[in-house]
């Protein structure tokens, strides 16, 4: 067993939009991303989507609201709402998501997230 130092795995992430597993959890994965500019909008239709603020700031559009998240804050965006995570500058996230979940909601599209 070993503890999962999330300063040392955001540190093996290149890009931005690019999430990657850490650990797992109970059928989810646990992942680190770097984010900048906007993502597109989406949903996920089956699942919730969680959001924790490590470093940096996002902007939330959620349905029709945006919601500001900070260091230490979180918003978890429910299944089927409309969603897409903005950053001005450089932000550091991390994500819980099931295992499988297309981060685009559209697994076409998804990215791969790659165990690191």
């Amino acid at each position: 067993m070993k503890a999962v130092n999330l300063a040392e795995k955001l540190a093996l992430v290149a890009g931005h939009w690019d999430p990657h597993v850490v650990a797992d959890f109970n059928g989810h994965d646990i992942m680190v991303v770097r984010v900048e500019g906007e993502f597109p909008f989406h949903d996920h239709p089956d699942t919730d989507d969680l959001f924790l603020v490590l470093e940096g700031e996002i902007e939330l559009d959620v349905g029709e609201e945006t919601l500001h998240l900070g260091p230490g804050e979180l918003f978890v965006v429910p299944k089927g709402v409309r969603h897409r995570p903005r950053a001005k500058a450089e932000a550091r996230l991390l994500l819980i998501e099931p295992k499988g979940t297309p981060n685009t909601g559209d697994p076409a599209t998804a990215s791969a997230k790659p165990r690191i």
